[in-house]
């Protein structure tokens, strides 16, 4: 195991998009986005599907190149990042660990991999209430155990800034009051936390401040509170249907 030589990650970081598009062929899967996640914040990053969310997250994370624009974490694009996982956690729909390994087997691959510390492994599983099932595959894991160990392992270096897409599929009414809770704790230490999700109950119950898209671009960019109140205190997924109407129409 690496010991952790390298200098303590700030706490504090931004994510920056400015005129972020993406062309496939003919199709404008993301158009002129701008936006910024500040620290201390929960931020929600709502759309229908199809509206670009996942393109512009993929973007962001260095995963797919934009055709014109920038998206910056730390000020910097994924890419140019020292070491990318000191900085930013990831939770993606897409990612599935190896399902013959332990959970603990694949905590220890991803810290050696990113250079975090070996004590690192229990403190992550513990945050995640995995202990008692640290010595199981992963193959046996219902999706809710799923979905906690990839928010332990986004969480292995200690980031400042955290991006979670569905976080919540799978987990039961227990596990997603026990993630709206830790997401809370840690942007109140400081984090940047952007947050992509359909279920727009909890989301109102989370974030701080949603972004919505609609057919690649964005529609909203408020506070929750203001937002609802500009639409006579509407519930956010009444004032989500009717935004994203409108945008149709």
């Amino acid at each position: 195991m690496h010991t952790d030589t390298h200098p303590p990650t700030p706490r504090s970081a931004r994510i920056e998009l400015i005129g972020l598009t993406k062309r496939f062929g003919d199709v404008l899967a993301v158009h002129d986005v701008s936006f910024a996640a500040e620290p201390g914040t929960v931020t929600g990053f709502l759309g229908p599907n199809g509206a670009g969310k996942t393109t512009t997250l993929r973007m962001l994370l260095g995963l797919v190149a934009p055709t014109r624009g920038t998206a910056t974490i730390d000020g910097r694009p994924y890419r140019e990042l020292t070491n990318p996982r000191r900085v930013v956690g990831a939770v993606l729909e897409s990612s599935s660990p190896y399902p013959g390994r332990t959970a603990r087997q694949h905590l220890r691959i991803e810290a050696l991999a990113a250079g975090a510390p070996e004590r690192r492994i229990d403190e992550v599983l513990a945050l995640v209430d995995l202990q008692g099932a640290a010595r199981r595959r992963v193959g046996t894991f219902s999706l809710g155990m799923r979905q906690r160990l990839a928010v332990a392992t986004a969480l292995l270096c200690d980031p400042p800034i955290l991006i979670l897409d569905e976080p919540t599929n799978g987990l039961d009414p227990e596990g997603v009051r026990w993630l709206r809770r830790l997401v809370r704790d840690l942007a109140e230490e400081g984090r940047t936390i952007l947050l992509s999700s359909h279920i727009l109950a909890e989301v109102a119950q989370t974030v701080g401040r949603v972004l919505i898209m609609s057919h690649g671009r964005v529609i909203a960019d408020d506070d929750v509170a203001h937002l609802l109140a500009a639409h006579d205190g509407a519930s956010l997924e009444d004032v989500f249907l009717e935004l994203t109407a409108e945008a149709v129409a």
